[in-house]
């Protein structure tokens, strides 16, 4: 059974710092692009950054520049986000995806992603 599943979201105070962690069963990660999106009532998801498997390129999106980093641990089958000087403004469900592409440049366009985990929830508030 192909599953991705996320952890490490919480409550976090405004400038603190969260690592997400994605994790796979049936997949190896390591031979697929994988991003990171995240999510709020009533707004369409949108990708925050992803990671391809062409020399493990990143991307990510511009208001996350600088703050974010996502990185992946081969042996451990793991992709991870590290999230620093949060903002109220990210508080979202975060998810992890695989996308159906490959190769050196990355897509962050939901419909591009064919397993998706169940979202972990990030709060940034005081």
């Amino acid at each position: 059974q192909v599953q991705l599943v996320e952890s490490g979201g919480g409550l976090v105070q405004p400038g603190g710092s969260l690592r997400l962690s994605c994790a796979a069963s049936g997949i190896t990660l390591e031979y697929s692009a994988i991003g990171w999106f995240r999510q709020v009532p009533g707004k369409e998801r949108e990708g925050v950054s992803c990671i391809t498997n062409h020399e493990d390129r990143t991307y990510y999106e511009a208001s996350v520049t600088g703050r974010f980093t996502m990185s992946r641990d081969n042996a451990e089958n793991m992709v991870y986000l590290q999230m620093n000087s949060l903002k109220p403004e990210d508080t979202a469900i975060y998810f992890c995806a695989r996308a159906i592409y490959s190769g050196p440049t990355c897509i962050l366009r939901p419909a591009l992603f064919d397993v998706w985990g169940q979202g972990t929830q990030v709060t940034v508030s005081l």
